[in-house]
């Protein structure tokens, strides 16, 4: 979950550096630190804390080098001290690394090192690394290497088949003042392609004001950057003839934009995102054919995917756990599929039954995440070698097509959320659920499992869902932020609802969670007085999502449950609804739809009170401590 970003070319790199660090900080914000080479040496400077640390510290110790290595850290190996900040270091101060991911034998690694007269001075994994690069260094007798490896490059490949584990490495070396060695292994990094310079990250966030040429690099794979050019190898030190694509991306995502936060701006941004991915998908074409003969949706979803599925099931972690909830029960709901929905780090080691014509589908925001990755690939190899019905059919959703997601499977719903910064994700969620709505309408319009006339009911809603949300932003936000004031030092939440709206409730808990750092959690409604409700008196405030449909009146007897012990109580309801009052003492008015849309409205009050309870604890709401955005290690 650390962020990688290196440079080489004609500009100073220091600079170039500390702006992709500031970047992908929300990879990891527990130490920082670069590595350059000027005049034959390998110099580095390094940081406990946030970035500013590591720019003070820079002020009395940049060099006008073209060549370096950048990393801001998220802890695994060690704690967040200066000593365990990478870059990590040869014990004869000739050769820097940084990484993203865990070196698993690495303490074996240290004691054969250590028998050989290596030291060493932090905690982490990481430092064996330099150190075996060293070694390896050291014993290389080749006087005239071939042009396709260098004693650097060599020794890199030495290394690396000493190392067990998932890692991005990025090294220089003081003696090779004009080469960048990358290395992947089941963690991001990707390249950029400037015009006389060459960019590498852990995301292309860390580059993209200079360029949108990109190149991921696969895993098993090497490359070498110099002024020159770029070289792929595989781990066997086979050359590979790869070519760089051309990202449409706008950079200007990557800015606040006069807003406070990240967040604050990635949640306004919510009324755009859905109407793109909505026009993305969906055939309004077909609204206005009495009998079409094409589908509603566009997924491009091949026949072979998707024909003769009996069963489906989901893998994903945190916030996607939540967004493919929602999506179970669409899918079970309009498409009559039994589904079923998994953590992702438990299905690794526990995983279901193989059943026959199964779709698995993959819900990664980042398509780097760790544990869903590893099962979505435990779910091919179980099922290799097997009859056709039980082979593996696997779809990914995510917002970045571009990650490792795609070499796991060709079949990708991109969500189309656009750069999301804050760690706390807000737009991603709610194009996750649009993502899971045009599957749903898909499949059954497919199965033939609910008539035209009710899928187009459900589409003219979806249409109407971006300028309902922007009524919401218009109208609560002031509200939220005034309520916030009176529970900066509220240290319990419970979330409440049922039916569709449940997992609304589990998201709702985790956001305040996340960033305000209040203790809260989510219960279906009706599972209040199996247990939690002991938990409840005056210091306990409950959000209970009370929405129109055929859990109304349950979730509105829940409610009074809670306000029978002292709780005070907090409404998500229609605007609509004249008896909210007499139940709550706090109302979120939201628009009137019908149940089965209202996730998508629901949750856009729940993020705007964790945002702004958070801000007004004067918390860091981008940057959680202890988070990162994108969980690539186990």
């Amino acid at each position: 979950m650390c962020g990688i970003v290196g440079y080489i070319g004609t500009r100073e790199a220091t600079e170039i550096l500390m702006s992709g660090l500031e970047r992908l900080e929300y990879r990891g914000y527990d130490s920082a630190g670069i590595a350059t080479i000027w005049e034959g040496n390998l110099h580095f400077v390094k940081a406990e804390g946030k970035l500013r640390n590591l720019q003070e510290k820079l002020k009395q110790n940049s060099n006008p080098s073209q060549i370096g290595i950048g990393h801001t850290r998220w802890a695994t190996h060690g704690k967040p001290e200066e000593r365990n900040a990478h870059p990590h270091i040869d014990n004869n101060n000739k050769v820097g690394v940084v990484q993203n991911g865990i070196v698993e034998n690495y303490q074996e690694i240290a004691e054969e090192l250590t028998k050989a007269g290596y030291q060493f001075y932090s905690e982490t994994d990481t430092e064996v690394i330099p150190n075996l690069i060293a070694k390896h260094l050291a014993a290389e007798t080749d006087p005239n290497p071939s042009s396709y490896e260098t004693p650097l490059l060599k020794a890199v490949q030495k290394a690396i088949a000493d190392l067990e584990g998932a890692f991005a490495l990025a090294i220089v070396a003081a003696d090779y003042p004009d080469e960048i060695i990358l290395v992947r292994q089941q963690a991001p990094l990707i390249i950029g392609f400037g015009l006389g310079e060459f960019f590498c990250g852990s995301d292309i966030t860390a580059f993209l004001p200079y360029t949108r040429a990109v190149l991921n690099l696969e895993n098993g794979e090497m490359a070498r950057l110099t002024p020159l050019g770029v070289e792929i190898y595989n781990f066997a030190g086979e050359r590979l003839k790869k070519a760089p694509k051309t990202l449409n991306v706008n950079p200007i995502l990557a800015e606040k934009q006069g807003y406070r936060h990240f967040m604050l701006k990635e949640i306004h941004e919510q009324p755009g995102v859905v109407r793109s991915c909505l026009r993305s998908y969906i055939n309004r074409d077909w609204l206005e054919k009495e009998n079409p003969d094409f589908s509603p949706v566009n997924l491009d979803l091949s026949e072979s995917l998707i024909a003769g599925i009996d069963r489906i099931q989901i893998l994903a972690c945190g916030t996607s756990w939540h967004a493919s909830l929602v999506g179970r029960y669409l899918i079970e709901q309009l498409a009559g599929i039994p589904t079923q929905v998994q953590y992702a780090s438990e299905f690794r080691y526990a995983p279901s039954p193989i059943t026959p014509n199964t779709l698995t589908i993959g819900v990664t925001q980042s398509g780097e995440t760790a544990d869903t990755l590893a099962a979505l690939e435990k779910e091919k190899e179980r099922r290799s070698n097997q009859d056709p019905q039980f082979q593996a059919r696997i779809l990914g959703i995510t917002n970045r097509p571009e990650s490792s997601i795609a070499q796991v499977t060709p079949n990708i719903i991109d969500t189309q959320a656009g750069i999301e910064i804050g760690v706390a994700a807000t737009k991603t969620f709610v194009t996750q659920l649009i993502a899971f709505y045009c599957l749903a309408i898909e499949l059954a319009y497919r199965r033939q499992n609910i008539p035209n006339s009710r899928i187009a009911e459900i589409i003219n809603g979806l249409f109407a869902l971006p300028n309902q949300i922007e009524t919401i932003l218009e109208t609560q936000e002031d509200y939220s932020e005034e309520l916030a004031h009176e529970f900066i030092e509220t240290q319990d939440f419970i979330f409440i609802g049922r039916g569709i709206n449940f997992p609304i409730a589990l998201e709702g808990a985790l956001k305040l969670k996340e960033v305000s750092y209040i203790h809260a959690e989510g219960y279906p409604a009706g599972e209040l007085k199996h247990g939690p409700i002991a938990l409840l008196d005056a210091k306990v405030p409950v959000v209970a999502i009370a929405q129109p449909g055929l859990v109304y009146e349950k979730v509105i007897s829940n409610a009074r449950e809670a306000k029978a012990r002292d709780a005070r109580l907090i409404g998500v309801l229609p605007a609509s609804d004249s008896n909210g009052s007499k139940v709550f003492d706090d109302l979120f008015a939201i628009p009137e739809v019908e149940e089965i849309l209202s996730p998508i409205l629901s949750v856009i009050p729940l993020q705007l009170l964790a945002y702004h309870i958070a801000a007004r604890r004067g918390l860091d709401v981008d940057q959680p401590r202890n988070l990162a955005k994108s969980v690539t290690v186990e």
